[in-house]
């Protein structure tokens, strides 16, 4: 039997065995970090040098930016080394730290998409309370419970996970430190079955977020649909849909991931569904939330001249 005391290292073994195809992992990897490093690095620098975009808006952009750097640096670079020095080894403080790490920034980013749907829909549905219902001191308070939120959620999981015995080898069948795939390898019934509580929870809670991000799309579509511009409706729409999309995506593939039944289990299959709510998300946010928005995308204009 092994436990944290014992086990030096995991082996991550999603990826491909060949030299060819982990050659191709990591130029796909360095493409989709690079990508997602310059589009975040230039909306932060934008909300930070334009006044304009000194807004309640412009506030949760900046840190959706810096959890989806968050995400992307955790999990990207040792999984591109990994490829490119054909190891498939990480440590277990390194795993654990990895885990932490990605539970955070994966938790904060979902809280801040939902406090951000409410930002749009207090925008366009109760316009005249935006000042007040989303004044500096409202927003700093949501963005540091999502931030906390996130946090706890992330030491809760870490903890209970590499807390417990693990008896079955140290093999992952994933490109990066996973909660599910850990507690495959655990020979603890009692601290199995409380973490998978602690999954359920946080399914739940992140499910009741995605109620409240569906009801307050209803009621912005429903504010839209009265817009007597067929070029403002559809400029509404063509906001507001994309965002929808990327939050169910998410979602859904997170809860497939945590929750799936392991009947149903296969190396290719965890490997995509872990790519979908772990990488894409992050590296599509910055189009899909920030170069979307004609104010941002003027802020970038005058900051590259």
């Amino acid at each position: 039997m092994s436990n944290s005391s014992s086990m030096a290292q995991f082996l991550l073994l999603a990826l491909a065995d060949r030299w060819e195809l982990q050659l191709l992992h990591f130029w796909l990897f360095l493409t989709i970090s690079l990508a997602a490093l310059l589009a975040n690095g230039l909306i932060l620098s934008a909300v930070a040098c334009d006044h304009h975009l000194h807004t309640p808006m412009g506030f949760f952009l900046l840190n959706l930016s810096l959890t989806d750097l968050g995400c992307i640096c955790t999990t990207v670079p040792k999984a591109m080394h990994n490829s490119l020095q054909n190891t498939t080894a990480i440590s277990y403080m390194g795993c654990a730290a990895q885990a932490f790490f990605f539970l955070f920034f994966i938790s904060s980013e979902y809280f801040l998409l939902t406090i951000m749907c409410y930002d749009r829909y207090v925008a366009i549905c109760k316009p005249l309370h935006y000042g007040t219902l989303l004044g500096s001191r409202a927003c700093a308070h949501m963005a540091a419970a999502a931030w906390a939120t996130g946090f706890l959620n992330a030491l809760l999981h870490t903890a209970n996970t590499f807390s417990l015995s693990l008896c079955q080898g140290n093999a992952l069948g994933q490109f990066f430190c996973e909660i599910p795939p850990i507690l495959k390898l655990s020979c603890s019934h009692s601290g199995y079955l409380r973490e998978l509580g602690l999954i359920v929870f946080s399914a739940c809670l992140a499910f009741g977020c995605f109620v409240f991000i569906v009801f307050s799309y209803v009621q912005i579509f429903r504010a839209v649909l009265r817009i007597p511009s067929q070029q403002g409706r559809h400029k509404a729409f063509s906001t507001c849909l994309p965002h929808l999309a990327v939050v169910s995506l998410f979602l859904s593939t997170a809860i497939f991931a945590y929750l799936k039944p392991p009947s149903i289990s296969s190396p290719s299959l965890d490997l995509v569904v872990s790519l979908l709510y772990s990488v894409v998300p992050p590296a599509l946010n910055p189009l899909i939330y920030s170069l979307r928005n004609q104010e941002l995308k003027d802020a970038l204009r005058k900051l590259m001249r």
